[in-house]
């Protein structure tokens, strides 16, 4: 270590050897070692300060070790090394204390010191042993976030579980309404309002489930640069004639297994995000690329698993973001803009669509510079389906069939009954999953069609419709629900063979459904 002398005295040549051992020891070791006296001088440092902080040994020898700490709290640094030397042994050996340090350069940096007090020939002295947790602090602030956006996640799938079952009977019985008024009424035009404010409502819904991964679809492979390729007309109309969307797709990025819709509700929000930024116009970049994510980026990413994916990435160049900003910035209701329409959900839903699907996004910004949003989706090696983006464009269809309705919800269960009954279908009705098996028990006849709430009280849809499978044969099964738990679709992700159909509901899509579920009967 520079600085402290070895001394004199008459020592043999064990002493020299000894001597020689211990600073060997020091500067081979992975911290910066100081020793300061009570004054708070720096008498000794290993060759690692110079890497930690920028300053050479002897640059640091005879100077005051507030020398390395930032100006805001050097006042209280040297109070608190004052009371350590009054009172050394307050604070046991070795024990590790997080402060913030100041490089050379006037950077900032986390540190983890632990003292050792120990008698000097001249005095007193601490032994500080010095860690730049700069990477840890980072790894812990990516966990306590996506812990934060977890918990904030379940809480919003719960509150759109309840507001799809209001909006399900808001909507429904306005269309009812809707359907009896001339189109000439005084009164039509409140009902049309008051269907638009359901629709909206139900719009902010499906985002609080998207957030919270508790959004219902249907995945297949795509071909992740195609799949954009085929958005690129629209995408170029949103964002508008000042802006200049980039296209760098590369055509051997790989596939993804992924709901259609949500790629490009990625993309979308992604890139109107970046317009955002760029009030007064400019250039966009929209880039897929293959990549392979190693243990050593894994290290430094919370979360991370090792892997190939598919990078989507978007880089605007507008006025970037400060660290408070990014922390937030996937937040449901979080924005920057003050404009009303502007409901702070467009991140906070790609957030949760990356995150249901397995992958990672990560933000890369500087204020007045610029952004950059890095999307990682996991590849999957199998052929693209060519039918996924294909809808059934069969309308709305009367029946005859015996269906059983399962609904604790009694607004939403009266509503499709009603109009199930209109359309010609024998209905039956049951608050409760026990209530169900004890009429399919009792019931004379064929029942064509279960239709069940996915979350009931004492059993779920899914047990509901496998007991009653196991007892009629020729049973079918439609699902409904406003919000899914991994028990019953996985995560929200369909099976192929599975019907569901997602509250709130137009009262047209309820009769297609039902009729769609009826015909495919195997």
């Amino acid at each position: 270590m520079s600085g402290a002398g070895k001394g004199d005295g008459e020592g043999g040549h064990g002493e020299f050897a000894s001597a020689g051992i211990l600073e060997a020891i020091l500067e081979s070791a992975s911290q910066s070692i100081l020793a300061v006296e009570g004054s708070g001088e720096i008498v000794a440092a290993n060759a690692r300060v110079e890497e930690m902080f920028g300053y050479r040994p002897e640059e640091l020898v005879g100077e005051q070790v507030e020398r390395l700490v930032p100006d805001g709290v050097r006042e209280r640094h040297s109070a608190e090394r004052q009371a350590y030397f009054r009172a050394p042994k307050v604070r046991p050996m070795g024990e590790g204390l997080e402060l913030r340090a100041r490089r050379k350069d006037g950077r900032e940096f986390p540190v983890e010191i632990s003292l050792s007090y120990v008698e000097g020939e001249n005095g007193p002295m601490a032994i500080a042993f010095i860690s730049d947790i700069t990477h840890r602090k980072t790894l812990e602030d990516q966990l306590l976030q996506s812990q934060k956006l977890e918990a904030v996640g379940r809480l919003a799938g719960g509150i759109a579980h309840d507001f799809n079952n209001l909006l399900t009977v808001i909507m429904g019985y306005d269309e009812m309404l809707l359907g009896q008024l001339s189109p000439l009424s005084p009164t039509r035009g409140y009902a049309e309002e008051i269907l638009k404010a359901a629709e909206r409502a139900a719009a902010l819904t499906r985002q609080l489930l998207t957030f919270g991964r508790r959004q219902i679809v249907r995945p297949a492979v795509l071909d992740v640069s195609e799949a954009l390729g085929r958005t690129e007309g629209m995408l170029r109309r949103l964002l508008g004639e000042n802006i200049t969307l980039k296209y760098c797709l590369a055509p051997g990025a790989g596939k993804v297994l992924m709901d259609q819709s949500q790629l490009d509700q990625v993309a979308m929000n992604l890139l109107i995000n970046a317009r955002e930024a760029m009030t007064g116009g400019g250039s966009i970049t929209l880039e897929t690329n293959a990549v392979e994510l190693d243990e050593t980026y894994a290290r430094t990413h919370a979360g991370v698993k090792p892997g190939a994916y598919v990078q989507i990435s978007v880089s605007d160049e507008g006025t970037g973001m400060d660290e408070e900003t990014q922390r937030h910035i996937f937040e449901p209701f979080f924005s920057t803009k003050g404009d009303a329409g502007n409901s702070g959900l467009g991140l906070a839903t790609v957030y949760g669509i990356v995150k249901q699907n397995g992958g990672d996004i990560w933000l890369y910004s500087q204020a007045g510079v610029g952004t950059t949003f890095k999307v990682y989706l996991p590849r999957v090696d199998e052929a693209a389906d060519e039918e996924a983006a294909k809808k059934s464009d069969m309308g709305p269809m009367r029946g005859a069939e015996k269906v059983l309705v399962v609904e604790d919800e009694e607004g939403v269960r009266s509503l499709m009954c009603d109009v199930l009954r209109r359309s010609g279908y024998e209905v039956l009705a049951a608050t409760s999953p026990q209530e169900a098996l004890e009429m399919s028990r009792n019931a004379g006849g064929e029942i064509d069609l279960l239709i069940t709430d996915v979350i009931m009280p004492g059993m779920n849809g899914r047990e509901l419709a496998r007991q009653m499978m196991a007892k009629r044969q020729g049973l079918s099964v439609l699902y409904v629900s406003g919000y899914t738990e991994n028990m019953t679709l996985r995560h929200g992700v369909l099976d192929a063979d599975v019907n569901f159909l997602q509250k709130p509901f137009p009262l047209e899509r309820l009769l297609r459904r039902v009729r769609e579920t009826l015909d495919n009967r195997r």
